[in-house]
């Protein structure tokens, strides 16, 4: 991305004193920023990975406004919120007033005149999240849980928590994988930018050709058309969903091809490095992007993905908190 581009997501997403008071994306903040976020989501775990209750935002309201549909996104960050003692409001978005005519901005109108603190977004647009922090809503935290196939910033955060957790060594040495459908995946995108953020030695994308955005080189990774080459010595292997609607489509002929020339097998797994982490960021789509008995073997953390999901999002409500606090002169001390 272009250096005043980047700035501009600075501006938005950080406070005057350089401190998280969005969460939009990963562009635009720096590896501080991202190891601020996984140090915070640790102190959400206890020593065997369980969720340790904080009541951080006790008072506060977050109203998760999902405008597509979500089952891990959107629970997770329900369960977040309470687990930081939260008031909840699960907003359904498909009988809003937007259905009747209303625009967006004054639905968010609207609901922020509710006492509302904080939105969690999911919105089919990409760039959604970045205008309502901008233009619509700026004193209420906006947190991005997913815009098109722009970004999906906290999904790329619990994936980088569960690498830092697992891999026994840094960043700096690992070889990450992405393997699927690039194209349209927000969450390789943000995968992609935390793992160059935080230095990883080398990001690898495989995938057919009809399957990989053009100019995917400029972003700083390695293209490999063939899977097994691709896997080879790496040391996590995240596999991307296939949405349903790019299967019989000119990008993807069959579900059986794809899984024959670009499924993750037991045999691939093998060609990575020993111990290699498996990761998916779900849901699944058995036999077709992964083999059953790699999604269910001693390898796969693809549930821990979904229990760090939890830390990680506590992690960036409680900062998001903080930092509209801060940027008001308001900062509650409980929250530091």
């Amino acid at each position: 991305m272009h250096l005043a581009a980047l700035h501009t997501l600075s501006q938005i997403q950080l406070n005057q004193y350089g401190n998280l008071r969005h969460f939009l994306s990963i562009e635009g903040l720096s590896q501080q920023h991202l190891t601020h976020i996984l140090e915070t989501a640790e102190t959400f775990l206890g020593e065997n990975g369980q969720i340790i209750n904080r009541p951080l935002l006790e008072g506060r309201t977050v109203m998760n406004l999902f405008f597509e549909p979500s089952t891990r996104t959107r629970t997770t960050f329900e369960v977040a919120a309470k687990r930081l003692s939260a008031n909840v409001l699960n907003i359904d978005m498909q009988q809003s007033s937007t259905k009747k005519g209303e625009t967006l901005r004054d639905t968010l109108w609207n609901l922020e005149a509710m006492a509302a603190d904080m939105f969690v977004i999911r919105h089919w647009a990409s760039g959604a999240a970045h205008f309502m922090a901008q233009s619509v809503c700026p004193d209420v935290a906006i947190i991005n849980g997913g815009d098109g196939r722009h970004s999906h910033p906290t999904q790329g955060m619990l994936d980088m928590l569960t690498i830092r957790r697992h891999a026994g060594k840094p960043f700096s040495e690992l070889t990450v994988a992405i393997i699927g459908d690039i194209k349209h995946s927000r969450v390789a995108r943000s995968d992609i930018e935390a793992l160059q953020t935080l230095g990883a030695k080398e990001i690898r994308v495989i995938a057919p050709k009809t399957l990989l955005p053009n100019g995917i080189e400029e972003f700083g990774v390695t293209v490999f058309e063939n899977m097994d080459k691709g896997v080879e010595g790496c040391d996590v292997l995240i596999a991307l969903r296939i949405q349903n609607e790019r299967i019989g489509s000119p990008l993807l002929a069959s579900s059986e091809e794809f899984y024959k020339l670009y499924g993750l097998t037991e045999s691939r797994v093998q060609r990575a490095a020993p111990n290699a982490l498996v990761m998916h960021p779900g849901p699944m789509n058995r036999g077709v992007e992964i083999a059953s008995n790699v999604a269910d073997g001693p390898q796969s953390l693809i549930l821990k993905q979904v229990n760090y999901g939890i830390a990680v999002r506590m992690a960036v409500l409680a900062l998001s908190m903080q930092g509209q606090l801060e940027a008001k002169g308001l900062l509650d001390q409980a929250l530091v």
